[in-house]
């Protein structure tokens, strides 16, 4: 298939869409990006996988990372995608080929056309015309794979090991969902078994033996009146939380079980390092058998980062804490300030009714197009 990065943005999102690309099927997609990169000239590409990277190279002062996933959920129903007024629905409008649109615009925007294969200046996307022609930074892009998944098959993982100098830049920007703000650094998570002992015994005489299901409610009600920190910095309150997700036990319908698990999640503030934070959880545990099931860091705020400052100040929003993980941890491990910025909702991701406004696709786009290039796409 090809990809015409001349239509609008919003258009460009539903083609986009229409092409399923669930986690580990990325290849149809990641092919399609890839030759109508290819098809710009000016830019350098490489490809790893599914993943694809661009970047110009003109030698400006500064280079601004741009990011994105491929990948999406499962489809749930909800493919092809559908404009109803000003929503556009399908899977993955949100999180995040409204993003990847985006990004390929800016792509079109700062490229060069290759002979008889794009569009004309005059009728490409956007004022600028030539090789980065008005541009104020340097541009990377990385369109990768496999986000949606097990950290181990990240395709951002993958590209630090591998291509590490690809993704130097003094700013990275995720285009993950945000509605159009500006949600700095990210929260850390951690997850823990806890294994609540008992002793085995027939129901019938259950007074021989000791629940350990009843003996989880001590745990739970440490839970319940655990009183979470709020972290400010940079300006953004970062809220924690501790929480049973899931709980295993039993035997049989007629068995006193001897052992019940509880599988609590820790949501910290990147002032903790995960270090930090499991011997938090192991204290508020205390006397309760913990195992490490699975830790991520997060990424601080970076707002003091001059490119970060930079940014903030050329887009004129005010940056809220991001909740949840995001990708800006690996930036943030590499020692790249990372921010992200993105047009979908991240409350629609994963659901059967995603959508994304295109007026925001719309307004995400005039506002990188402007601060890369010092005039915003029409």
């Amino acid at each position: 298939m090809g990809l015409d990065l001349a239509l609008p943005v919003g258009e460009l999102t539903r083609v986009l869409v229409d092409v399923p690309s669930v986690s580990g099927d990325e290849g149809t997609l990641a092919t399609a990006v890839e030759e109508a990169l290819r098809s710009l000239g000016g830019l350098e590409i490489l490809r790893d996988g599914d993943a694809v990277l661009a970047r110009t190279g003109h030698g400006l002062p500064a280079r601004v990372l741009l990011a994105g996933h491929l990948d999406t959920v499962p489809v749930a129903d909800n493919l092809p995608a559908r404009l109803d007024g000003s929503r556009l629905y399908g899977c993955g409008t949100s999180d995040m080929k409204a993003g990847v649109a985006v990004m390929l615009r800016l792509a079109a925007l700062l490229g060069t056309p290759a002979s008889g294969s794009a569009p004309a200046p005059e009728s490409r996307p956007g004022p600028v015309s030539g090789a980065g022609a008005g541009a104020r930074h340097d541009v990377t892009w990385v369109f990768y794979d496999n986000e949606e998944v097990a950290a181990a098959r990240n395709g951002l993982r993958r590209l630090a090991e591998r291509h590490r100098d690809w993704l130097q830049a003094d700013l990275a920007i995720l285009m993950e969902p945000t509605s159009g703000e500006i949600e700095a650094g990210c929260q850390g998570t951690l997850r823990v078994v806890a294994t609540v002992p008992g002793r085995r015994a027939h129901s019938a005489r259950s007074w021989l033996g000791e629940n350990a299901i009843h003996q989880a409610g001590e745990l739970l009600t440490r839970l319940a009146r655990y009183r979470p920190r709020s972290v400010t910095l940079d300006g953004c309150t970062y809220r924690e939380g501790l929480s049973a997700v899931r709980i295993d036990g039993g035997v049989a319908g007629n068995v006193i079980p001897d052992s019940c698990r509880v599988t609590v999640n820790f949501r910290f503030a990147p002032d903790r390092d995960p270090k930090a934070a499991l011997a938090h959880v192991a204290e508020v545990l205390d006397g309760y058998d913990l195992v490490l099931d699975d830790s991520a860091g997060g990424a601080p705020p970076g707002l003091s980062a001059p490119a970060a400052a930079a940014f903030v100040a050329a887009t004129g929003r005010a940056p809220v804490a991001k909740y949840g993980w995001t990708d800006v941890a690996r930036f943030a491990e590499l020692g790249i300030p990372a921010l992200n910025y993105g047009p979908g909702d991240p409350n629609l991701a994963h659901t059967r009714d995603e959508y994304v406004e295109v007026a925001v696709i719309e307004e995400t786009e005039r506002v990188l197009g402007s601060y890369l290039v010092g005039r915003g796409t029409p």
